[in-house]
């Protein structure tokens, strides 16, 4: 029914809208792990704890700790875009030209943005 085209349209356009977000968010993320680092990048300044009063044993370094979670946050970010990436390229793979439009307009709207 046209409701419905129109209705599968505008799913596929904000699917393509998040998937942009997505990419953007993945993208920032980056930049803070990236900024948490500590300015020697050696393997040293993330694996041992930086010196304590009272050292405690299972204590690790702020910068590893904040590294670990905004690595985890990635990962989830990825998993988000992957899956989002494959249901536009599912709904695109129908062959339908509206909603290949749909995907075509979400996206630059989402890029925009």
């Amino acid at each position: 029914s046209p409701a419905g085209m129109v209705l599968s349209v505008l799913v596929i356009l904000l699917l393509s809208v998040l998937y942009e977000a997505v990419k953007m968010g993945k993208a920032v993320l980056l930049r803070r792990a990236l900024l948490a680092l500590p300015r020697s990048l050696s393997q040293e300044a993330l694996t041992e704890p930086q010196p304590q009063a009272q050292p405690q044993e299972g204590d690790s370094s702020p910068a590893q700790g904040r590294w670990f979670w905004f690595h985890v946050g990635q990962t989830l970010f990825h998993v988000l875009q992957v899956v989002l990436g494959y249901m536009v390229m599912l709904a695109v793979m129908s062959y339908n030209a509206w909603i290949f439009l749909g995907a075509i307009v979400g996206s630059t709207l989402g890029y925009f943005v």
